[in-house]
């Protein structure tokens, strides 16, 4: 740690720093940008294809995103029932991918741009309520929930993108009377709900902020009416297309979901303290920061007793029957952490609201505790996309609550040393998550090729099951998924099964002789996504963690040979 602070100490007396220091816009622009350059040859992974596939369909045929089926869940099935996202990121990647090919490094070069707008709406929101904006936005950056995020194609962080600037626009709207600011935020607010629904949060939350500071004007009111417009614009447009309004299917399928996996609300909140805790590392480090001594150490000592009563003798792993017995306790372990981090930010959230008791406190105070009941009740399972949102108000939260404890502004320029070396080692982690992602797609990848280089061009069929990132590049390599309605195995046929993925049919063994066994090494310690190690990133239904530290598996894809045409019943892996 010394060591580390004389570096961060040398770094803020050179050149570079005073410039950094001088355009931090274009200095925050360049650490997005170098800090993302390694992952932009990412393959594409988890929904990932479905966002490229409706990109395919969208240059070919730009009013009919959704007019073409997809093998998705085990049968045929219009993409309108697949997706559950509305198409404009779509269009995005399409875009992407008329300039600069649909090849994966393209894609993700264009997707650094909503990137970078986040960054700096973050630096831009934080300039009205704090003095060091610059942290705020770096700590925003370097979120596991918004780097490894960032190293995708979904909706996720494009929706993030408008997002941020309409609550820019809003707050300096209704501060400086800006009409036309008013009108960019509404406008920005349909723009983020046509990108994921999750947005439409942003309008109980912004009119509930201009309630609050005492602004009541009938303008706001009217560009409140743009997304709501929008949003019905697009349920009237749906069920003319597809006989169904697409918004409403969303939010029907993410009850039915809820209800097909069993998680109780006791446990959805579980879960989603100990995803928050994780996927907000860096904030979770700084906390011990934040308090007195004996303050301090009774918040945590009170919030680690919580977590770990919850775990052992709660229900929160015993939906996982894919952790090994022997595995659980580690994963206890780091469950309590995390949970514990996660009951501490929510903490200093209300504890903010209740000392302040102005307009930006209850703005922030609301954003993170609305996603935190998003996504703990009404989404159709916890994880860190759903959780995303919140960023920036957690890493501004943090940003004041350190301000005021370090009196920076004042007598104090930076942060101390110690801060700052604690926030480097959470930036850390995140980064080795992204790698750890990165590389969990890159093994996925080159299982898939192996399987269709090897058994691709035999005299029978090849089959797989499965999707995510496994099924586009089978099919990229000429495999067919296995239709369960209507199978047409034959004797001869070879079915490729990946270990870890969605839900996949395990042929009968009687019927079916397992000739090969295919694996790629991803991460050695980390890992984004793995049933039997408890990380459930993309999805909790996979895991109670955000991500897991351990001895971390490698891919694999089982290849067996089939000698009848039956699969056995439906395996739910998790």
């Amino acid at each position: 740690m010394a060591d580390l602070q004389a570096q961060l100490d040398k770094i803020r007396s050179g050149k570079i720093w005073n410039w950094c220091v001088r355009h931090p816009c274009w200095a925050l622009a360049v650490l997005s940008m170098v800090t993302l350059a390694p992952f932009l040859a990412k393959p594409f992974n988890i929904d990932d294809p479905c966002y490229v596939w409706s990109a395919k369909q969208i240059l070919a045929h730009p009013t009919a995103p959704y007019s073409f089926s997809v093998n998705w869940n085990g049968t045929p099935q219009p993409m309108w029932i697949v997706t559950q996202n509305p198409p404009l990121d779509c269009y995005l990647i399409a875009l992407a991918a008329w300039l600069f090919g649909g090849n994966e490094a393209g894609i993700h070069l264009f997707f650094l741009l909503p990137v970078i707008a986040v960054v700096l709406g973050t630096f831009r929101l934080a300039g009205n309520f704090c003095r060091s904006p610059a942290f705020a936005a770096g700590m925003t950056l370097f979120m596991p929930a918004f780097l490894v995020s960032s190293t995708t194609v979904m909706c996720d962080v494009p929706m993030l993108a408008w997002w941020i600037w309409a609550v820019v626009f809003w707050v300096e709207g209704t501060s400086q009377n800006k009409t036309l600011k008013l009108v960019a935020a509404g406008s920005l607010m349909a723009l983020a709900a046509m990108t994921k629904y999750n947005a439409v949060c942003l309008i109980p939350l912004l009119a509930a902020y201009s309630l609050v500071s005492g602004r009541w004007s009938w303008r706001w009111l009217l560009c409140l009416l743009i997304p709501i417009a929008t949003i019905a614009a697009y349920q009237i447009i749906t069920q003319k297309l597809y006989g169904f309004a697409l918004l409403s299917q969303a939010s029907a399928y993410a009850g039915t979901a809820r209800s097909t996996f069993h998680f109780s609300a006791i446990n959805s909140c579980q879960t989603a303290l100990t995803f928050i805790g994780g996927c907000f590392a860096p904030a979770v480090f700084l906390l011990p920061f934040l308090a007195g001594g004996r303050t301090r150490s009774w918040l945590m000592a009170g919030s680690v007793g919580f977590a770990a009563m919850m775990v052992f003798n709660g229900p929160i792993q015993e939906s996982y029957v894919t952790i090994p017995a022997g595995q659980k306790f580690i994963v206890g372990l780091q469950i309590i952490f995390w949970m514990a981090g996660g009951n501490l930010l929510l903490a200093l959230a209300v504890r903010e609201v209740w000392r302040q008791r102005d307009a930006t406190a209850c703005l922030l105070t609301f954003w993170i505790l609305g996603i935190f009941l998003f996504a703990a009740f009404f989404n159709w399972t916890v994880n860190a996309r759903t959780l995303l949102p919140m960023t920036p108000a957690v890493a501004i939260l943090l940003t004041r609550c350190l301000e005021r404890r370090f009196s920076v502004g004042g007598a104090e320029k930076t942060f101390p040393s110690p801060v700052s070396a604690v926030f480097v080692l959470g930036a850390m982690l995140a980064i080795l998550l992204a790698h750890a992602d990165f590389s969990q797609a890159v093994a996925v990848r080159s299982t898939a090729r192996a399987v269709t280089a090897r058994y691709g061009t035999g005299a029978g069929t090849l089959w797989f099951d499965g999707n995510w990132g496994y099924q586009y590049y089978m099919e990229q390599g000429g495999a067919s998924g296995v239709d369960i309605k209507q199978p047409q195995l034959k004797a001869g046929d070879i079915l490729a099964l990946p270990l870890n993925n969605s839900v996949l049919r395990q042929p009968d063994p009687e019927r079916a002789t397992l000739q090969d066994a295919i694996t790629a090494p991803g991460d050695a310690w980390f890992t984004t996504m793995s049933a039997t190690c408890g990380a459930g990133f993309y999805a909790a239904t996979h895991g109670p963690l955000p991500f897991a530290l351990g001895r971390i598996p490698p891919e694999c894809v089982c290849v067996f040979a089939i000698h009848e045409p039956r699969l056995a019943p439906v395996s739910k892996s998790r």
